[in-house]
């Protein structure tokens, strides 16, 4: 009598190539990985894998201004307005105007410019606009200061005008921008 379910062994071959080695080889990362960000926990505030010192309370985050060529007049307000409530609704960080704040940000836009990302038929097809931040991070208690730099690219058809195009991406820019500056600061790479 032959049976219709024959039992057959789990083989890691199916889910990883590389063999039992390959899996064993993952399951010791994760878990080097697992026991670093347990001994490294006790001192530094982990939310959302934002990491941000037990002695910081306050952040202040200046008005980025706009020093690029062409100036986007909403963009300034918008992305200075985004970053304060990423910031507020995101970490434990209580947002103040005053000059005593454990943190300040400041930046401005250094580059907004548009260019040809692709050719149809020897024809502009895609055009792509860049965007890119310089972001300074001084931490008062420590007296020091961290700059950062942020670039982000977004392609449009070049059947619109850059006001058309500015219009359609605005949300995108904003939520990028922002993402990429709150990253790049709170986040423990």
């Amino acid at each position: 009598m032959t049976s219709m379910n024959k039992y057959q062994p789990w083989k890691p071959t199916v889910l990883f190539p590389g063999g039992r080695k390959a899996l064993l080889g993952l399951l010791a990362v994760l878990a080097t990985l697992c026991f670093l960000q347990g001994t490294t926990g006790c001192r530094i505030y982990r939310f959302k894998d934002v990491s941000i010192p037990d002695s910081i309370k306050t952040v202040k985050v200046n008005f980025i201004e706009n020093k690029a060529r062409y100036v986007n007049p909403q963009l300034s307000p918008q992305l200075t307005d985004k970053l304060r409530q990423k910031i507020v609704n995101q970490t434990r960080l209580t947002q103040t105007n005053g000059d005593n704040a454990d943190w300040e940000i400041s930046g401005s836009i250094t580059d907004y410019s548009v260019s040809t990302a692709a050719i149809s038929n020897q024809q502009n097809a895609t055009d792509r606009l860049t965007v890119s931040v310089s972001i300074t991070l001084y931490d008062r208690l420590a007296n020091k200061s961290k700059d950062y730099s942020v670039s982000h690219s977004f392609d449009f058809p070049a059947t619109l005008s850059l006001q058309q195009a500015e219009n359609q991406l605005n949300d995108d820019i904003l939520r990028n921008l922002t993402d990429e500056i709150f990253n790049q600061i709170f986040s423990n790479w």
